[in-house]
């Protein structure tokens, strides 16, 4: 049965007291998590000497990215492994509605294109994403796929701490998308309150994001897993240039 990226997100918000209200917004709790096992790490890159982080670039994983943290949003942390090797970062996802990001600190963006290229295995309910204009104050624009076929763009925003909220923007099915286990490439431009979406190097949508308010911000990816496990996600390359 085809299901969206929206009802993995939906699915998410089980503990909720009330439901959001209306059909275009949800709420993920984050559960506290003990300071031993508060977020998966990173590998340290190798000892050298420091060069200054590149604001464009393209990092291919050949070594342990810098400049980046991951972030825990839900799920069992001992259901989740991060590792980077043969030229790949990749996530594996074990547990059930488990969310992860990964942001890149170096600077902030106010106008930015990012490109990535993901291979999907495993179970092919998930979603895979790029990021931009992230700012724990004030949100971030986050554009999914999945390997069922459908994608999304969605507002988020955390409302205090370990809760978050997701207003949907856009949600459609795409011929584009390569479904099961495949390699897809996922673009997005964040400028001058216009987001457009890329799938596999052609434009698929430009949306005006106004209303929400966001300048600019960190930049990252996201992996999620929801009914169908386990989740493998593996990025190849992660692009960013001027729009």
């Amino acid at each position: 049965m085809q299901r969206t990226l929206l009802i993995g997100l939906l699915l998410l918000t089980a503990c909720q007291v009330s439901p959001p209200p209306s059909t275009a917004t949800a709420t993920r709790f984050i559960p506290t998590l003990p300071p031993a096992t508060v977020t998966p790490t990173l590998p340290p890159p190798p000892t050298s000497t420091p060069t200054p982080a590149p604001r464009f670039f393209v990092e291919e994983f050949d070594n342990p990215p810098a400049q980046w943290t991951t972030l825990y949003a839900s799920g069992e942390t001992g259901q989740t492994n991060l590792s980077q090797q043969n030229g790949k970062l990749t996530f594996e996802l074990y547990g059930l509605n488990t969310w992860l990001y990964a942001i890149y600190n170096a600077y902030l963006y106010e106008a930015v294109h990012l490109e990535t290229r993901v291979e999907a295995s495993g179970g092919q309910v998930n979603a895979m994403g790029l990021i931009c204009h992230y700012n724990e104050q004030s949100g971030w624009y986050e554009f999914n796929l999945s390997s069922e076929g459908d994608y999304n763009l969605l507002y988020g925003q955390w409302l205090a701490e370990g809760i978050a909220r997701y207003t949907l923007i856009r949600s459609e099915t795409s011929e584009r998308i390569q479904r099961g286990n495949a390699l897809n490439e996922l673009g997005l431009d964040c400028a001058n309150n216009n987001v457009q979406l890329y799938i596999n190097g052609k434009l698929i949508r430009k949306i005006d994001v106004s209303r929400f308010g966001l300048t600019g911000g960190k930049v990252g990816i996201a992996v999620a897993s929801f009914d169908d496990l386990p989740v493998i996600l593996s990025f190849d390359w992660f692009k960013v240039n001027e729009p």
